[in-house]
């Protein structure tokens, strides 16, 4: 069987995390291999990084620099040998979430990270570069989702960003789904069961059971 790269995208408090241990179950079910993991993070160098990304206080290139080291270490290590061996990667986010939160969110140059992207992702031939075979995007408006993260935890650098933040990283979400099929929109602002629901007939129309092309 062929790997298959599945990411789950969204604004904090969208609830993709919520459904991982789910999806997870439901790929396991077919008799498929999950790699589980995050970003930023998945590797011991990458968590280390995850750290400091998250709560140290860092202009928008420097983040950048490192969300980019984080993956480049992640897909080496991680990423790539499990895609070699056939597994179902399940990855909470992955680029998109650097173009949704530190280009849309922070105001940085998408043209330095388009160039990043193309460095740090380029496949071993050297003409394509890694990407998801499929995205889902869970969408919700941030007014709702502060109501969700109000009092969960000990909030990070990002979690605790004003409203006007989570917007601009919504846009640049729906900017980023627009330019790429592989993306299906998942309305978050549902209950659980619908949400799972949609997920569910995602996975069944686009997923791997559904004949991915082969890498």
């Amino acid at each position: 069987m062929s790997g298959f790269f599945l990411t789950l995208e969204g604004i904090d408090g969208a609830g993709k995390s919520s459904h991982l241990d789910a999806i997870e179950t439901l790929f396991s079910a077919q008799g498929r291999r999950v790699t589980r993991t995050r970003e930023p993070g998945g590797t011991s160098l990458a968590e280390s990084l995850r750290s400091l990304i998250l709560d140290e206080p860092m202009d928008a290139l420097t983040e950048s620099l490192l969300v980019f080291a984080a993956r480049r270490d992640h897909i080496v290590r991680v990423i790539q040998p499990a895609l070699a061996r056939g597994d179902v990667v399940l990855c909470d986010r992955f680029t998109d979430a650097t173009f949704a939160y530190q280009g849309a969110g922070r105001d940085f140059d998408a043209q330095v990270l388009s160039t990043l992207e193309r460095w740090v992702q380029a496949q071993p031939d050297a003409t394509n570069l890694l990407q998801p075979d499929l995205t889902l995007w869970f969408d919700l408006a941030p007014e709702a989702a502060a109501v969700r993260l109000a009092g969960a935890r000990l909030p990070d650098k990002f979690e605790s960003q004003p409203v006007d933040f989570f917007r601009r990283v919504a846009q640049g979400y729906a900017e980023r789904a627009a330019g790429a099929a592989r993306f299906v929109r998942i309305d978050a602002s549902q209950n659980r069961e619908e949400v799972w629901a949609q997920i569910e007939a995602a996975l069944r129309e686009r997923g791997p059971a559904a004949g991915a092309t082969p890498r």
